[in-house]
C-alpha cells in the first residue's frame, strides 16, 4: 500500500472512530493522528492473537478497531487525570 493510501486509511479510520465513541474525536488533524497511531497499534495487537488483514478493507478494520482502543485509552486517562 503506498503512504498515501496509509494516510486516507488512517484518516478515515480515525474519523470513523472518533463518531463512534461520540464526541471523544480531535478535530479533523487530531483525528488522522489518532488513525496512523491506531493503525499501528491494531496491527501490534492483530499480530499478538495471530490474525492478520489484507487488502483495504482488512486495512481499514485494523485501523479502526485500533483507533477505537486509543480513544478509549484515552479517554480513561484523561477521567484519571482530571479526578
Amino acid at each position: 500500500m503506498s503512504f498515501i493510501g496509509f494516510l486516507v486509511i488512517g484518516l478515515v479510520a480515525g474519523w470513523a472512530a472518533g463518531k463512534m465513541m461520540k464526541g471523544r474525536g480531535f478535530g479533523a488533524i487530531g483525528d488522522i493522528a489518532v488513525g496512523l497511531v491506531g493503525s499501528m497499534l491494531g496491527g501490534y495487537l492483530f499480530g499478538l492473537v495471530g490474525l492478520s488483514a489484507f487488502g483495504v478493507i482488512g486495512s481499514f478494520v485494523t485501523a479502526f478497531v485500533g483507533s477505537l482502543m486509543l480513544l478509549f485509552l484515552v479517554g480513561i486517562l484523561k477521567r484519571s487525570g482530571s479526578a
